[in-house]
């Protein structure tokens, strides 16, 4: 069974659709970029997925166990988030506050599980540095690092290279590609980079009002869509 699965959906606000008639599936290990013109509806997507907003028309199914409370998010930072006056471990800790429900405190397997997230992110030794102090790249893997505490797998992803330098854009990349292959995290995210989109991704989802693409990545540059833009692929002109 597909882990998201996406049936004839409307997505939109206050009963104005900006994408209609969406069918896709999300299955387990895959890693899927979601491209399209500003204003085309990705980011009212993800918020549909984490059920921030409902969707207009047709159903988003969850399958293998997962709940939206289990999903491992990381939006897009405005400026005032990247001055946030707390700590490292504190912000990361926070990725764990659906598993305390009501309970006021962080259980030492959720403080552990923190650990290893940023461990596994290679920010352990910035544990109690200022979250504002650090550099652009150290901040998104510090809000990776909360959305794996939210979650053994799936992350959704608005843009996490926003605003990174080259070399800190490639980190992050690769980061995630690491997620995906080696620990077997299925990615969702939104990018405005087709280039990186197909080198990294298994499937892509370009929208529009209607939408224009769904499938494998090594299939988009050849299909009317991915053509079209095949002046956003490295080599090509």
């Amino acid at each position: 069974m597909a882990l998201v699965s996406i049936k004839d959906t409307a997505l939109g606000y206050e009963g104005r659709a900006i994408v209609e008639n969406l069918n896709f599936q999300v299955n387990s290990g895959d890693y899927l970029c979601i491209v399209g013109e500003n204003g085309s509806g990705k980011t009212t997507l993800m918020k549909t997925l984490l059920g921030l907003i409902p969707p207009l028309d047709g159903k988003i199914i969850y399958g293998n166990g997962l709940k939206r409370c289990e999903i491992g998010y990381l939006p897009q930072q405005t400026e005032v988030q990247k001055d946030f006056p707390a700590s490292v471990c504190e912000i990361v800790l926070s990725g764990c506050l659906n598993r305390c429900g009501s309970r006021p405190f962080y259980k030492s397997e959720e403080k552990a599980m923190a650990e290893k997230n940023m461990e596994r992110l290679g920010i352990s030794k910035l544990s109690r540095r200022c979250y504002r102090e650090l550099s652009g790249g150290q901040q998104q893997r510090v809000l990776l690092a909360r959305a794996l505490c939210a979650t053994q797998k799936l992350l959704l992803l608005d843009e996490p290279a926003a605003g990174l330098d080259p070399k800190a854009t490639k980190d992050m990349y690769d980061t995630i590609e690491k997620l995906n292959k080696h620990d077997g995290i299925t990615v969702i995210m939104i990018s405005h980079d087709i280039a990186q989109a197909a080198k990294y991704a298994s499937h892509i989802l370009h929208i529009a009002t209607n939408p224009l693409f769904f499938g494998a990545a090594s299939d988009y540059p050849k299909s009317d869509i991915g053509r079209a833009y095949k002046g956003s692929f490295g080599g090509e002109s």
